[in-house]
């Protein structure tokens, strides 16, 4: 069976409505949790396909968190030889690092429903899977990153410039946050308390009620955006995913 290896942070930004779909793939998934699984000791290779999740710390911040180095060169080793890895939000900034580009704080948080706008390239990738849903996905981060040699943007919002990018065929940064399943935003709501009550404008309320909105719609158009992604000959050489 092929395996899909996942890096959590923190225990409710899981794959979220992606762990369904890879499941029905044919994928095992396997969680490992940061910080405390030893990833210093792992074959970086073995997996089919490696996703990096997203959590509330920085991606340069491995004064404080000392692990985030094994981390990155778990990434780096995966992107050297072009096995399939996916980053959303600290998974794409760790990505993103690990290519050599700098991640620093945004000039604002960037939390709640919003549009993205996909660039040439973005059209012509998975991400146009996104116009069902009128690319309104959720945002939830406070830093950013630059676009790494060698990659392409994918696309951008009115706060943050790149919202995704690809590295080759077979490497895919997401800022922000696809795998959302909005029956679970309460654990956001939670689990961010602190982050929420420091946007100005920015309410429990409000994300709750939008992510009853938007959620159901996402979690169709992800799925389609996902499927043709892994669809791609040159990343796993599977077909007929429907």
């Amino acid at each position: 069976m092929r395996q899909v290896l996942a890096i959590r942070h923190v225990a409710f930004e899981h794959l979220g409505t992606l762990a369904p779909l890879l499941t029905q793939m044919g994928f095992n998934i396997r969680y490992l949790e940061a910080g405390v699984t030893d990833l210093s000791a792992l074959d970086s290779l073995q997996p089919d396909l490696l996703v990096i999740l997203g959590g509330p710390i920085g991606a340069y911040e491995e004064h404080l968190y000392p692990w985030l180095l094994d981390e990155l060169h778990l990434i780096e080793q995966r992107l050297t030889v072009g096995k399939p890895i996916l980053g959303i939000c600290l998974g794409a900034q760790l990505m993103a690092r690990a290519l050599g580009s700098k991640v620093y704080p945004n000039r604002a948080k960037e939390i709640g429903w919003g549009p993205l706008r996909l660039t040439a390239a973005g059209d012509n990738s998975c991400l146009a899977d996104l116009g069902e849903c009128n690319y309104q996905v959720l945002h939830w981060h406070g830093d950013t990153f630059d676009l790494p040699v060698g990659s392409q943007r994918l696309a951008s919002s009115d706060l943050t410039e790149n919202q995704a990018f690809a590295y080759g065929p077979t490497a895919l940064g997401l800022q922000f946050h696809l795998e959302i399943d909005a029956t679970d935003i309460e654990r956001w709501l939670i689990g961010h308390a602190h982050e929420i009550a420091s946007v100005p404008g920015l309410t429990p309320a409000k994300l709750r009620h939008d992510s009853g909105s938007y959620g159901a719609i996402l979690a169709t158009s992800a799925a389609k955006c996902m499927t043709q992604w892994l669809a791609n000959e040159k990343i796993l050489r599977i077909k007929n995913f429907s």
